[in-house]
């Protein structure tokens, strides 16, 4: 009986421990609360960077301005740019027509003084050409040229058989060249037309003159260093003249 009073005196007694109560709090006023104090926290950091920013001498409002302020210089420099592109397309474009159309020009100008040239000489020898009743009539052999030509291994030839004398008739012929050539150390030669071929733009069939011209192809590797113009009468065998040209 002692001890349950000596239990009741500690429990309920002067000595007893002492007991608090508490109001409870539910967990999302408190989450609520934990998060007006983060933002207040993070408000009162922003300012603090505000202030610390601004006694620096940076400003954030203006720093949002200049960056607007670049985003429109880096618009304006690229149109500039895309502008400046496309002029110096058009530029390219014109430039190239106007080289070809300069090339075109210096083609037709060369040709022109080709045929010009041409003209002067047949001009040239006409006037030093005079119709004679004298004599009996002879075939010459006038301005035989042979050059190399635009493409490799090709070459040109040019000539002008003239008929002297009285002209009662008209002269029947033909003429063969006789190339020259050196390749891989060695020379050689072939005629044109080959033995036994014709080329009608050979034959001679004239009564005062008649001009032959016309382009040949080396052999593969080979340079040209003559050719050589043989005139035939009729189907004789032997050549009723010659000359040579020499090419450098």
């Amino acid at each position: 009986m002692r001890n349950v009073k000596r239990r009741l005196r500690r429990r309920f007694g002067i000595a007893a421990p002492q007991m608090s109560v508490r109001t409870h709090v539910p967990w999302y006023w408190r989450w609520a609360l934990f998060g007006l104090v983060a933002a207040m926290a993070l408000l009162f950091a922003r300012e603090f960077f505000d202030a610390g920013m601004r006694v620096a001498g940076f400003s954030r409002s203006q720093i949002g301005e200049e960056l607007v302020r670049l985003r429109e210089a880096v618009k304006k420099l690229e149109k500039e740019n895309a502008s400046l592109h496309d002029g110096v397309v058009a530029g390219e474009r014109q430039l190239q027509i106007e080289r070809s159309a300069q090339a075109d020009l210096t083609k037709a100008l060369k040709a022109q003084q080709e045929e010009n040239a041409k003209l002067q000489e047949d001009l040239a020898f006409f006037q030093t050409l005079m119709p004679s009743g004298k004599g009996q009539d002879q075939v010459v052999l006038h301005r035989f040229k042979a050059e190399a030509g635009a493409m490799a291994g090709e070459y040109r030839y040019r000539l002008l058989v003239v008929q002297e004398g009285k002209r009662e008739r008209d002269f029947h012929g033909r003429v063969q060249l006789v190339v020259t050539y050196v390749q891989d150390g060695k020379k050689g030669m072939y005629t044109i037309p080959a033995s036994g071929e014709t080329a009608p733009a050979l034959a001679l069939n004239f009564r005062y003159y008649q001009r032959v011209e016309g382009n040949f192809q080396a052999p593969a590797g080979a340079v040209v260093k003559s050719v050589q113009a043989r005139v035939f009468e009729g189907g004789a065998s032997s050549p009723k003249l010659q000359q040579t040209a020499t090419l450098p």
